[in-house]
């Protein structure tokens, strides 16, 4: 069922538009199924079972195969503009690319000397700069053995040549999901400590950092009790931003305005299919997707 807030949802998805499931038994004894991508050539996506350490694969008319074994526990995942795969990983504390030979190259691993908490959620700007969030260690998630040698939960920018790597917001319990306005003059970021359960956002300046004197409130979702909470986030053509959150995924108009809720449980998304108006989306062990009437951010992304 969608919940309707707002007139401008009904433009987005119809209110008897039901969910669609595709697959169901992902994530391992603790969950969850996490980090869908899109790959448009291939007409597949691939997500994360994240405590099966799995890579799996979505097919129209195969359904779901797995991918790759043996992921480090991997979580987020996008790709570039050459169209590489970048992918979070919680036990190996590290963001990496893979090559078209299929090497595997080290975006981050480390800040400053110190290893990475467990890398979580990324998102890769038109420039090729590779923004990620680090929340803090936490079993089962991360190994008892993993202590943090950072004493902040950070969000943090990667060059596009790897070069340079740069802590650009703070402030922080336990960032997660993050995405850009659809002009990148805007990035949100979301905290899904559940004394937080916030969406910030923040203007970017031209160098690809920060301003963190622009840091505003965008959506607080405190105040509903229903389970959930934020974790994947997504913006469409039009800058409204979707978020996971209590009572499925909310979508929020570009000022902060919730609209409505496509009511399920929810753990990330992607935008896919042909002309990038499907919403695949994975609950705590299962894959879904739903037809929407909007047009979503295509990845990899192209320039603006």
């Amino acid at each position: 069922m969608i919940e309707i807030l707002a007139d401008s949802m009904k433009r987005i998805v119809a209110s008897q538009q039901e969910p669609e499931e595709l697959g169901s038994g992902y994530g391992g004894r603790h969950g969850p199924a996490e980090g869908p991508v899109w790959i448009r050539e291939g007409g597949y996506l691939l997500f994360s079972d994240i405590h099966g350490s799995r890579r799996m694969k979505w097919e129209p008319g195969r359904g779901v195969s797995v991918a790759k074994e043996g992921t480090a526990n991997a979580n987020g995942m996008t790709r570039d503009r050459q169209g590489r795969l970048v992918v979070c990983h919680h036990f190996s504390r590290c963001v990496d690319r893979e090559e078209v030979d299929g090497s595997v190259t080290i975006i981050a691993d480390a800040y400053h000397g110190l290893k990475l908490n467990r890398p979580n959620d990324v998102v890769v700007r038109s420039d090729g700069s590779v923004y990620f969030t680090d929340p803090p260690p936490r079993p089962p998630l991360t190994p008892p053995e993993h202590m943090p040698e950072l004493d902040i939960a950070g969000v943090y920018r990667v060059s596009p040549d790897l070069k340079h790597i740069n802590r650009v917001v703070r402030d922080f319990a336990n960032p997660n999901g993050l995405c850009f306005s659809p002009d990148e003059k805007i990035l949100y970021i979301n905290d899904s400590n559940r004394h937080r359960k916030l969406i910030k956002a923040y203007d970017v300046e031209a160098n690809g950092m920060v301003d963190l004197g622009s840091e505003r409130l965008f959506v607080d979702m405190k105040g509903d009790d229903r389970p959930g909470a934020p974790d994947g986030m997504k913006v469409d053509v039009e800058g409204n931003v979707y978020c996971t959150g209590p009572g499925g995924i909310w979508v929020m108009d570009p000022e902060g305005q919730h609209i409505g809720t496509i009511q399920t449980r929810a753990v990330n998304m992607a935008w896919g299919g042909d002309d990038w108006t499907t919403l695949y989306f994975t609950g705590p062990t299962s894959l879904h997707r739903i037809q929407l009437s909007i047009h979503g951010i295509p990845v990899p992304r192209g320039e603006l």
